[in-house]
């Protein structure tokens, strides 16, 4: 059974969820009125998956994802962020610190349940397309250099593409078909580059090819 936090600061709306999760079979494991608390459950509680509000009065979810995310041991929950904007600065400054994934708060209940197995099961990052519409509304352009930057030293010339190919919004299926490799190879692949990067989510993979210039923005 899936464990969840739910952070919100409206009682109706956390409530709401709360009961969504456990009519779905999904355990909740505490509930979050602010930032703070979500801090403190998280630690205490070790769910699987955090709902996380992003606008919130005193500790905001950008701020309590990054400590959250900063003192997990062993493997971090996974954070989907909710928002009323799809485009939205403090969503994309979650995402980049390495929150999973965005909802809309008027998502699809089954949807919603979904995204949680989706983000659990680590295979793909949900609204693909969607996530890199707001990392482009937001991201800076790197200047044009006709070196590499340093953090791609790190990689194989594989693993770069890879890099690229997550973020041009491509799924490990869609990449092994480009590729003409197996998904498990992208899989490996996609793992080792994280691993190497310090990166916990295919959001934060997404970003760093954008601020690597292996993918640049469409016109604004």
């Amino acid at each position: 059974m899936i464990r969840v936090l739910v952070v919100d600061d409206q009682v109706l709306i956390r409530a709401g969820l709360a009961a969504l999760l456990r009519a779905a079979g999904l355990e909740v494991v505490g509930e979050a009125v602010d930032g703070e608390e979500a801090v403190r459950l998280a630690a205490a509680v070790k769910p699987e998956v955090i709902l996380m509000d992003i606008r919130m009065p005193g500790i905001n979810g950008i701020t309590a994802t990054e400590r959250i995310l900063a003192a997990a041991q062993g493997a971090p929950p996974k954070v989907l962020i909710l928002t009323t904007f799809d485009l939205d600065e403090y969503v994309f400054n979650a995402l980049r610190l390495g929150a999973s994934g965005f909802l809309l708060k008027d998502t699809p209940p089954e949807r919603l349940i979904a995204a949680i197995h989706t983000v659990v099961s680590g295979d793909i990052l949900l609204a693909p397309v969607a996530t890199k519409r707001l990392i482009e509304a937001f991201v800076d352009p790197p200047p044009a250099v006709e070196t590499p930057p340093p953090a791609l030293d790190r990689l194989t010339s594989r693993e770069t593409e890879v890099l690229g190919l997550v973020g041009h919004a491509l799924s490990n299926k869609e990449i092994a078909e480009r590729l003409s490799v197996s998904e498990g190879t992208v899989k490996t692949h996609l793992n080792r580059l994280m691993a190497k990067l310090g990166l916990t989510s295919r959001a934060q993979v997404i970003v760093l090819s954008y601020d690597c210039g292996l993918v640049r923005p469409a016109s604004r």
